[in-house]
């Protein structure tokens, strides 16, 4: 019969991550079911250690997961850090690597050199291709209101971490006579209706594509809206939603782009006016100066600006999977599947070639 895993939950290196893909009331649900879990020790976590503790995992230093048993596998969020250049163990994470991005070469190249392998969260999905755990709903509902609050001028910067109701308060003190048109590409997804929720609450009806409204887009309705939140994410190249050409276009009155996606350095990016994300000090950055101004957020770390409810929903759907590590289930079969796509590509084959001396 297969052991129970053994789970190493690592403290995240950006400075601005504070979720955790496990918090302590599941962590306290596998513990039970006999799974081992040892938690890093994090300044930012929104969950202290001492709550871990307390639901029965074991404690470990900030950064000791590159000594943890070759057996565990090491559960975070967002990117690793650049040392050390092999990788052993087996990762959980959403590695951002698939598609082409800057550095995943690398990325990939590390695992190849290791021996590790990398479990990427945004290919955990069903049968039918739909991810099991996602901080979809949370990253459009942020996304949504930036650009309200931007659009309003009531953006507080740097950003600052707060609960959904006060970002509610937020939304509805920064409400006006005048009416802003707002367009959700993606709406019936989980991020579009997170989306189309803040922007309701923010007294905005918006107007809400999916797939059959972009198959042909009504680019004048959009140029003609004031707010775009865009929150489609697409595994093959596609006609993009928004131009360099249309920045410039004479019939445009769109001012703020809020980009959920952030699939800036991928060939799948259907917004290429933009070449690089922003963040909590500056999230705002000017595509277009003047009266008929144009600016784009691109925070690609949203959802931890809502620290809690997101953790929380995430580590909920997250759960039920990590009990089935190990077993041959079929999600995280995909899982290593989708890694062994990938690693096969010629230019990972390469640059791990390059780092074979440091093994």
């Amino acid at each position: 019969m297969q052991s129970p895993p053994h789970l190493w939950v690592r403290h995240e290196t950006r400075t601005t991550e504070r979720r955790a893909p496990l918090v302590p009331e599941d962590a306290a649900r596998l513990v039970r079911q006999g799974v081992s879990i040892t938690v890093e020790e994090s300044p930012q976590r929104v969950f202290p250690i001492d709550q871990y503790l307390r639901a029965g995992c074991a404690w470990a230093p900030s950064g000791s997961w590159v000594e943890a048993p070759e057996s565990a596998y090491v559960l975070g969020l967002k990117e690793l850090p650049a040392q050390p250049r092999t990788l052993r163990h087996r990762h959980i994470f959403f590695g951002h690597a698939y598609k082409g991005q800057t550095g995943s070469g690398d990325l990939l190249a590390r695992f190849t050199a290791g021996g590790g392998v990398l479990l990427d969260l945004e290919y955990l999905t069903d049968d039918s291709g739909r991810r099991l755990a996602a901080f979809g709903y949370w990253a459009g509902y942020l996304g949504a209101v930036l650009a309200v609050l931007h659009r309003r001028e009531a953006l507080d910067l740097p950003l600052q971490p707060r609960g959904r109701s006060q970002w509610d308060a937020r939304l509805r003190a920064s409400a006006r006579s005048t009416t802003d048109r707002a367009v959700v590409i993606g709406a019936l997804g989980r991020s579009g209706r997170g989306a189309c929720d803040a922007l309701v609450t923010a007294g905005i009806d918006p107007v809400r594509w999916d797939v059959e409204e972009t198959r042909v887009l009504d680019r004048p309705a959009l140029l003609g809206s004031d707010i775009l939140v865009n929150t489609v994410l697409v595994t093959q190249p596609i006609p993009p939603f928004l131009t360099p050409a249309d920045l410039d276009a004479p019939e445009r009155h769109l001012s703020v782009v809020a980009d959920v996606t952030c699939d800036v350095d991928s060939a799948c990016n259907v917004l290429p006016v933009y070449d690089t994300v922003t963040d909590w000090d500056q999230p705002v950055r000017q595509l277009r100066a003047g009266d008929r101004g144009l600016d784009i957020i691109a925070v690609d770390n949203l959802p931890s600006l809502l620290p809690v409810e997101a953790s929380v929903a995430f580590s909920a759907e997250l759960w039920p999977q990590l009990l089935r590590l190990g077993t041959g289930d079929g999600a995280w079969v995909r899982c290593l599947r989708a890694f062994a796509r990938a690693i096969g590509t010629s230019a990972v084959a390469e640059t791990a070639k390059e780092n074979a001396h440091v093994r």
